[in-house]
């Protein structure tokens, strides 16, 4: 399946300010940038992008050996086959080291440009969560319509269909509540279920969540981690010969 795939193979691309990580299969599938705050790290030693694809499920097992407080180190060679992960406990008393596999992918990188959005949506993370939970229950593709009346999330299947609105929030007393719209033309794109369901994992890190849009480029779904930085999810829309 498609999305085991986009769950454990990814390439990953290491810069001197953050990670991307993207599958290796078709440009068309989503793909995730982790750049990182000065709180992030406490050092970093990268002179140059370096390319390696990660088995996240290989990586998972060798992160469930670490505990929550320890520092990890991640070293690579340019031209290596192996990367390792290094755990340091916060007293330093244990170090454990993991050499892990790499996979030999020849794939070149997906390079998403800067893009003057015709619509930016910032609403409620949780919001947004509970949103793509409900629609996920009667389509396979959830509708994301912006306009000046406000954001719309719909989906038809075979159960019936289902509609949520929000407008503009004009008064809130918390700025994590609020539902902020900034549009320069409407936009109407259609996104699968599963990819956006993915992305609201990330849901605990951010009390909101921006949705960037404009016609014939990916989706942007971003969370803003306080001191760390931020998370950006990447997706396609769906065009017709994908719904047929």
């Amino acid at each position: 399946m498609r999305s085991k795939i986009f769950l454990t193979k990814p390439l990953s691309i290491v810069r001197r300010r953050g990670f991307n990580s993207k599958p290796w299969t078709t440009p068309t599938f989503p793909w995730c940038r982790l750049p990182y705050g000065p709180m992030a790290l406490i050092s970093t030693a990268c002179d140059r992008n370096l390319t390696m694809g990660m088995n996240l499920a290989s990586m998972s097992k060798i992160f469930r050996c670490s505990s929550n407080d320890d520092t990890v180190t991640i070293k690579a060679q340019d031209d290596a086959d192996t990367v390792t992960f290094m755990f340091e406990s916060k007293k330093q008393e244990k170090i454990s080291d993991y050499e892990m596999k790499l996979m030999n992918l020849d794939q070149e990188h997906l390079g998403i440009p800067d893009t003057d959005f015709s619509c930016v949506i910032k609403m409620p993370a949780a919001e947004f969560a509970r949103i793509v939970r409900d629609l996920s229950q009667f389509g396979e593709s959830i509708v994301i319509s912006c306009t000046k009346e406000g954001v719309k999330f719909s989906t038809s299947g075979d159960i019936g269909s289902a509609n949520v609105k929000l407008a503009q929030t004009s008064n809130f007393e918390k700025e994590e509540e609020a539902v902020i719209i900034e549009m320069q033309e409407p936009v109407t794109l259609t996104f699968a279920c599963q990819y956006l369901n993915s992305f609201t994992k990330a849901t605990p890190l951010a009390n909101q969540v921006q949705l960037s849009m404009s016609d014939n480029v990916p989706l942007v779904v971003e969370y803003q981690i306080p001191d760390l930085g931020h998370l950006r999810y990447y997706l396609a829309p769906k065009i017709e010969e994908d719904e047929n």
